[in-house]
């Protein structure tokens, strides 16, 4: 065990790091101290609240319009605080965890900017989490670089101004850092990713021309977007940096946030810069919220429901508008496909895909949008590049055209597919792939050309618990049942043990990722977040 930290924090049950005390310094310390005593009450207030608003949507099966935040829907005066200069073009966006390597490439990739992920692309180990900041602030004093141990290949930054402007994005609310306590509580992953990130590098992000921008994950309301305002008024003002200079973009990736967007950025407006629309957590909140809801919320295959299904694609025109009504950015979603080395054929197919999705939010009016591979930037900025032009954004788009009825960003029957026995195995497959290299540490995966983290367990999971309580029926006339998931799961096991072999089988945790997915998956009391119990299983 490490010693305690020269604070009311102590570090607990954590090897020491290279160069953590560059990080856990005792004032970055005190400051996130001083945020769990401040925030952390209303915290758990807010993870109460989404207990009881949860019980609420099991009882109604359905979601509307706040009628207490209705006078702030239509006051039309208000707007966020304009874009600083280094987040007004953000038209490409790579994403990625925050590994030396991948700092480097997300840096260099000639993308706009990059989402720096503490959260779903990175497995929280306390090597992850503070070796992840130490990175971040190499990558900003020009100390960075890395030479890959297997291939010999040396990475450096190019020049400041080819280099994209950083995103942070902490993790959510739910999640404890067990390795840092205060009086024997565990303080909160998000303020100890965002407090140790702020205190180290807001000054020196103003003094390169940018500032601490940030991704907030899993909001579920606007009083927790009211939380992380206060958080980001208080930090301001303890490390003497403008009101205003912290910028945070939304992630609207829950079923109820998508019913309060407006509300959420009048909380942030000082300090809002955008909106982002995601998939899989999106449809892994729709699971959750509306699981008793009967057969009219069953999801079929998860690839089958893409965003041009109705009510997708309700929310996401939902969200350019809004975003452009109020002058915020609307961010789109993920382009996840890893290009292959070794097939040109299965590229051509994926690019083309990719790009008709690019086209597609470029044309509905997103700002920009995600990509998980470098060899995608060129791809997407074509798409926004014959939208926007010289232009740095598309906010003067203001899609008046759209009109979303609350019943439209739930009518999941309006989407013509059905779940399939082929959707069962590959939700198998992928849960078992992701969980076991999260269990190894790894957030960012690569599992059948596509780019996972956590969200693709997240609805993985969720629709094998959903199928199986919904009693689907699927087109081979078996049903979805306990034993046949836990079929289908054996034959993965044995299938991944046949192509690894037995010596890399032995010495990963397969059978631990695959006893996991089961867990979560069968189990009457439907999970909150697989992450939770993954994280009691997760080695340092």
């Amino acid at each position: 065990m490490s010693a305690p930290a020269p604070s009311p924090l102590a570090v607990v049950d954590a090897e020491p790091l290279p160069r953590q005390e560059e990080v856990l310094t005792e004032a970055a310390l005190a400051f996130v101290a001083e945020l769990h005593r401040r925030f952390t009450p209303r915290r758990d207030e807010l993870l109460v609240r989404r207990a009881e608003r949860r019980a609420e949507i099991a009882r109604t099966s359905t979601l509307d319009f706040l009628p207490e935040t209705a006078a702030i829907r239509a006051d039309d005066s208000w707007k966020v605080a304009p874009a600083p200069a280094a987040l007004n073009d953000r038209r490409v966006e790579i994403t990625g965890p925050t590994d030396r390597k991948m700092t480097i490439n997300a840096l260099n990739s000639g993308a706009r900017v990059w989402l720096a992920d503490f959260e779903d692309a990175s497995a929280p180990t306390w090597e992850n989490v503070v070796l992840g900041q130490v990175n971040l602030i190499d990558a900003y004093t020009r100390n960075i670089d890395f030479t890959d141990p297997r291939s010999g290949k040396s990475y450096a930054l190019k020049p400041a101004d080819e280099l994209a402007t950083v995103v942070m994005r902490p993790r959510g609310w739910h999640l404890e850092e067990r390795h840092l306590t205060f009086d024997g509580r565990p303080v909160p992953g998000a303020l100890v990713d965002f407090g140790l990130y702020f205190f180290h590098n807001a000054q020196r992000l103003i003094d390169l021309g940018k500032g601490p921008y940030f991704y907030l994950p899993k909001t579920e309301s606007h009083l927790e977007a009211r939380l992380w305002n206060d958080i980001f008024v208080f930090a301001q003002d303890y490390v003497g940096i403008p009101q205003g200079t912290v910028r945070a973009t939304v992630l609207i990736e829950t079923i109820t946030a998508a019913y309060e967007m407006e509300e959420i950025l009048y909380e942030l407006r000082d300090h809002a810069a955008g909106l982002n629309a995601g998939r899989w957590d999106y449809l892994f909140s729709i699971v959750k919220n509306f699981r008793d809801g009967g057969a009219k919320f069953v999801l079929p295959d998860r690839n089958a429901v893409t965003m041009t299904a109705p009510f997708m694609r309700a929310y996401t025109e939902l969200l350019v508008r809004t975003c452009h009504k109020r002058g915020a950015h609307a961010i789109g979603g993920m382009a996840a496909f890893i290009p292959s080395r070794k097939d040109a054929e299965v590229n051509k197919v994926a690019f083309e895909k990719v790009k008709a999705d690019k086209d597609r939010e470029a044309g509905d009016g997103f700002d920009g949008s995600w990509v998980a591979h470098p060899d995608l930037v060129p791809i997407a900025m074509a798409s926004f590049d014959a939208v926007l032009g010289d232009k740095p954004n598309q906010k003067d788009r203001l899609r008046e055209d759209v009109s979303v009825a609350p019943g439209d960003l739930i009518a999941i029957d309006s989407l013509d597919a059905k779940p399939t026995y082929e959707g069962l195995r590959n939700a198998v497959q992928v849960g078992i792939r992701y969980i076991e290299a999260w269990l190894r540490g790894l957030g960012a995966v690569a599992i059948f050309n596509l780019m996972e983290d956590a969200a693709t367990a997240e609805i993985s999971r969720s629709q094998i618990w959903q199928w199986i309580n919904a009693g689907v029926v699927f087109e081979n006339g078996e049903t979805a049942t306990p034993e046949l998931a836990r079929k289908v799961a054996a034959e993965e096991l044995a299938a991944i043990r046949a192509e690894i072999g037995e010596e890399a089988f032995a010495s990963g945790k397969w059978q631990q990722a695959h006893d996991l997915l089961l867990h979560v998956s069968l189990d009457a009391d439907y999970a909150d977040f697989l992450t939770l119990p993954a994280y009691e299983q997760l080695v340092g």
